[in-house]
């Protein structure tokens, strides 16, 4: 969820979408090299991170200290000096604006998942704003998910909101996520497993799945089907997949700012080439939530005069045996709270961030679906380019995406995870 895409009939000068003719040529960044990242990685921590926080906080020093928090999650960067800042942050937290109070939250659950709890659980106590509470509430489920806390947290959402409660897209997906926390999230059954991989399932339209675990530290996987039902395969005849990451940087839920990428339906419209320098030069594919675009554009209907979402246009997408899987919806409502500018791209970031994490060496992203690449100046591997090619293989990225979380087990996603699905009717 990096912002500046050019258009799409820009890409034509790339692709052929008459031959749907696999475009492979060099790529070049610059910035990828050995010494431009690490020249970037030390002026990040001398200026973006540390110079930024040695401002006294106060109104107009804000945005700085803001830029250190997202250096800090793009990094995974924490030193003493900013464990003092933080602390520092949070006990002045009441007196800044929401803005700030938000990222500072963001960053809490990021880098400092265990260390502010009582903190946290005071400046949730006397927030008004639905947002902020949720994060606060999401951070405290972090470390302690036992069913007193969640229970204290039902009770204060309806204290505080009323009815608001069910009403604000924000509260309600939190509430689902208090629920699924209480229970276990054990992904999706068998049956409906089989349902979403069938022709029946967005018929005649082609569909880009991203398959993921529910703990999203763990690299999903994508897999594309044709308008006609069918997969696309490799080379060899086996089913097209590549690895796919849908962790955000503050591994914070999908109907968040910046969080991971929800659950649900999105709207495949397009290829791009974004101008973030990471995200980098390799194709992407656009996407729409709900409320992003309209619901016209949304379900391909002319005919819908309606400017005005409602949840009854969405289930028009979903099969009726589905629709009592509310994971499903979770685009939808996230769309609804505010979710935008998620899409399915390439990344130019420094792998070594991330030397330690389960997903290494994917990339997390602020919220989008991200492939794996390899740059050193020039494009050297490039996943997201055969996500391109198999997506052409299929007609085009002009169709719908899933995301849809299968079980909660601590591992990357394989196709063996799902073949036995794949052919059943």
């Amino acid at each position: 969820m990096y912002p500046k895409y050019l258009p799409a009939f820009l890409i034509l000068t790339f692709f052929s979408f008459q031959l749907f003719a696999q475009y492979d040529a060099p790529l070049y960044a610059s910035y990828t090299t050995k010494a431009a990242r690490d020249k970037m990685y030390h002026n990040i921590i001398a200026n973006t991170i540390n110079k930024n926080l040695s401002f006294t906080l106060n109104d107009e020093t804000e945005e700085k200290w803001e830029e250190a928090f997202t250096a800090m999650e793009v990094m995974l960067y924490k030193t003493p000096f900013t464990d003092s800042k933080i602390l520092s942050a949070l006990d002045s937290i009441n007196q800044r604006s929401v803005h700030f109070q938000r990222s500072l939250v963001q960053l809490l659950y990021a880098i400092y998942p265990n260390e502010f709890h009582d903190k946290v659980y005071q400046f949730l106590l006397s927030t008004t704003d639905t947002k902020l509470f949720a994060s606060c509430a999401e951070y405290l489920m972090i470390s302690k998910k036992d069913t007193s806390l969640i229970e204290n947290l039902s009770n204060l959402i309806i204290e505080k909101f009323a009815d608001s409660a069910i009403s604000d897209p924000v509260l309600y997906m939190l509430q689902l996520h208090m629920s699924e926390v209480k229970k276990g999230n054990a992904g999706i059954s068998k049956n409906n497993l089989k349902l979403i991989f069938s022709e029946n399932f967005l018929p005649g339209k082609i569909v880009m799945y991203s398959i993921q675990r529910s703990d999203r530290n763990y690299p999903g996987m994508v897999i594309i089907r044709n308008a006609q039902g069918k997969f696309i395969t490799d080379s060899s005849g086996s089913v097209f997949h590549i690895p796919q990451l849908a962790r955000s940087n503050t591994n914070m839920p999908g109907y968040l700012f910046q969080g991971n990428t929800p659950q649900g339906i999105f709207l495949m419209n397009g290829f791009g080439v974004s101008m973030s320098s990471f995200i980098g030069p390799s194709a992407n594919v656009q996407m729409s939530m709900p409320f992003e675009t309209s619901v016209k554009k949304f379900l391909g209907d002319s005919s819908i005069s309606d400017t005005l979402w409602k949840v009854d246009y969405y289930n028009r997408l979903i099969p009726a045996p589905l629709r009592n899987h509310l994971p499903l919806y979770y685009s939808y409502y996230s769309g609804q709270a505010g979710r935008r500018e998620i899409i399915a791209h390439g990344t130019t970031v420094d792998p070594k961030y991330y030397l330690n994490q389960p997903y290494y060496p994917l990339t997390p992203s602020q919220g989008c679906l991200c492939a794996r690449e390899v740059w050193n100046g020039k494009r050297m591997e490039s996943d997201q380019q055969k996500l391109v090619n198999g997506l052409l293989k299929a007609g085009g990225a002009n169709g719908y995406c899933l995301v849809i979380e299968i079980d909660n087990k601590k591992a990357p996603v394989e196709i063996r995870d799902i073949s036995p699905y794949l052919n059943a009717r």
